[in-house]
């Protein structure tokens, strides 16, 4: 099944570790029930990306424990 999300009325944030500075960085919307729509802060007329919310959340965790491990 292949279906349009409605993000026009979401409220998008920034990661906590984005520097305000115009890098690289992403955005995720709260409140849709079961995903995680993404998007790139830089270019946020484009079409967001849509994870399942287990995925996102897998996603982030491995991202934490690569950065712990990191010199």
């Amino acid at each position: 099944m292949n279906r349009r999300l409605d993000l026009a009325g979401a409220t998008w944030r920034k990661s906590s570790y984005s520097n305000g500075e115009g890098g690289a960085c992403i955005e995720v919307a709260d409140g849709v029930p079961s995903l995680v729509p993404v998007r790139d802060s830089k270019d946020t007329a484009r079409a967001a990306l849509v994870f399942p919310s287990a995925a996102w959340s897998a996603f982030v965790t491995a991202a934490k424990n690569e950065v712990r491990t990191q010199p």
